[in-house]
């Protein structure tokens, strides 16, 4: 007996089925596919691991096939400990770990077991300290050859992205597709039997890669590398943070004083500086030697150059008119002289006074040569100070006008910084100052208060500061940024420098380091504290461990 339904029905019917089973196996996403509502994802691509810490220490131990690492760190400073003594009692009792670097030890554990979970005890002795800390965690499981079929209606979700509208397209061609065959008279249950068929066919062979369809066999890892969690976080495994030297501080609250920031150069001290200059106009020549070159240390005292006055036609004229005048008084003087000589054996004239021509005559003709020798002269150019040549480019030949800078002289060893303030500025309880690098961290100086000016310069009053200690690598003329307390008492939590940076989003963001290797950006509000650090006035809680180097890497990471 045959049953032969109406086509308008079935296919009706048809349409809503395959519908109703599109529609749901994309609400029902399965597993491996993220909807928004989900957890976020935790890190992948790293070994098995566990982790543990103390006051002292904190460790992290990974598992590679038989053999265990075992990183570990200063708790405060994120520093590798070196030189430690470490025991690993596993389930075949202790065995020492060898160092393999800087706070890296090494383990051959043979008793490692393939999957399943391992309980470990470690013990370290370093720099005076002993303590003990268990380690538990999950060895991965091998991946299974085996992966269960998929049926289409999971490969034409998979395949359309998920979408719901998508996914109802797909029950639109279905339901055509057996309202065709209905049209054409079929049975019912041929027609059954294609949808039956085409929703169980397995099509696993043309699954797509980055799925993940609830039984596929899970990835498994083949090593560490830094990755950035949904949530902002940052995973940094201890191999990667050897590499980029991160290193951390505990906070500490405080009370601190707001610094003021003023622009300022550095000068060299006027009592071990000083400029080489002419008196008069000249042609300059150089020493014995030559012009000393930039950067060569001179002493006070020290012949640098010499200046060649041009002799001008009057006075070429009034010395022509000196020298007649004086050889006319030599002749004079020189007979006299001729004439005493005669009467002074005989005693008619004093011997003194034959003693006093004679002196006369010797003072004119060393006054001759004198006049002869003016014209050829030069001026010589001393060092006024012992220090180095900072500054100065003379030419052989050149014309230097009166008063003009030949060179200039600077003790590196005493430098001072001269900075604008455009407030009244009291004596200030600490200063210091930024000075900015063309590579690495900016160098930070502390300063001496000198004194401040009592006259404006340019709407602003010129304050000094000496730079305490050794002043290398420093120039005169050279711009920072000086920081003096002179501000109100805030409570904070003082930081370097390098522990901020902005975001893009312009906020002022610390990382925290929360646990072994995660590291969370924590936006902060911050104020100038003086050259090398700011004070974090909220967004970071005390006794919590912040990354003071390194951060501006950490938050490069993708």
């Amino acid at each position: 007996m045959k049953f032969v339904l109406s086509a308008t029905p079935v296919a009706t019917f048809m349409r809503a089925a395959m519908m109703t089973l599109v529609l749901s196996a994309a609400a029902l996403a399965h597993e491996g596919h993220d909807h928004g509502d989900s957890a976020p994802p935790q890190s992948a691509g790293l070994l098995p691991r566990g982790e543990a810490r103390s006051d002292s220490f904190e460790l992290v131990v990974t598992a590679q096939g038989n053999e265990l690492t075992i990183y570990i760190d200063n708790f405060r400073t994120n520093a590798p400990v070196e030189n430690a003594t470490v025991q690993v009692e596993g389930p075949q009792g202790p065995a020492d770990a060898t160092a393999e670097g800087p706070g890296t030890y090494h383990l051959v554990a043979d008793w490692l077991p393939a999957t399943g979970h391992i309980d470990l005890v470690i013990t370290i002795m370093a720099g005076g300290n002993l303590d003990i800390l268990p380690v538990s965690f999950d060895l991965t499981a091998p991946a299974s050859d085996a992966a269960a079929p998929v049926t289409l209606i999971q490969r034409l979700h998979a395949v359309l992205g998920g979408s719901v509208v998508a996914a109802g397209l797909g029950g639109v061609l279905l339901g055509a597709l057996a309202a065709s065959l209905i049209r054409r008279r079929r049975h019912v249950a041929a027609v059954a039997m294609i949808a039956g068929g085409l929703l169980a066919l397995p099509v696993d062979t043309l699954a797509h890669e980055d799925h993940d369809h609830g039984d596929e066999p899970a990835a498994v890892a083949t090593g560490d590398r830094a990755q950035r969690l949904p949530d902002g976080s940052v995973i940094m495994p201890k191999p990667v943070q050897r590499i980029l030297d991160l290193r951390t501080m505990l906070t500490e609250n405080g009370v601190f004083s707001r610094a003021i920031e003023l622009p300022g150069r550095i000068i060299p001290d006027p009592n071990a500086s000083g400029f080489v200059q002419t008196a008069v106009g000249g042609r300059l020549s150089a020493p014995p030697g030559g012009f000393p070159p930039l950067g060569r240390a001179v002493k006070k005292g020290d012949i640098l150059a010499y200046v060649t006055p041009p002799l001008q036609a009057i006075d070429a004229s009034d010395i022509q008119q000196r020298r007649g005048e004086i050889d006319q008084q030599i002749n004079i003087t020189q007979r006299r002289l001729e004439r005493f000589e005669t009467l002074a054996p005989s005693g008619a004239i004093a011997r003194a006074q034959l003693e006093e021509t004679r002196f006369e005559l010797e003072g004119l003709q060393q006054r001759r040569k004198s006049l002869d020798q003016m014209p050829r002269l030069p001026e010589e150019l001393v060092a006024p100070v012992s220090g180095i040549i900072a500054d100065g480019a003379p030419v052989a030949g050149q014309i230097a006008q009166s008063s003009s800078v030949v060179f200039q002289i600077v003790d590196p060893a005493r430098l001072w910084v001269e900075a604008l303030s455009f407030a009244a500025l009291e004596r200030p309880r600490q200063a210091s100052a930024l000075v900015p690098a063309a590579s690495g961290a900016p160098r930070v100086l502390p300063l001496t208060f000198i004194g401040s000016g009592f006259a404006d310069r340019n709407q602003a009053v010129a304050v000094h500061f000496a730079i305490e200690g050794q002043p290398e690598g420093l120039r005169a003329g050279q711009f920072l940024t000086v920081f003096t307390q002179a501000g109100d008492e805030q409570r904070g939590i003082a930081v370097p420098r390098t522990s901020v940076i902005r975001a893009a989003n312009g906020q002022d963001i610390v990382f925290e380091h929360t646990t072994a290797e995660r590291f969370v950006p924590r936006i902060v509000r911050t104020m100038p504290l003086d050259a090398g650090r700011v004070v974090i006035l909220s967004g970071l809680a005390e006794n919590r461990r912040v990354v003071v180097q390194g951060a501006e890497l950490l938050d490069q990471v993708r």
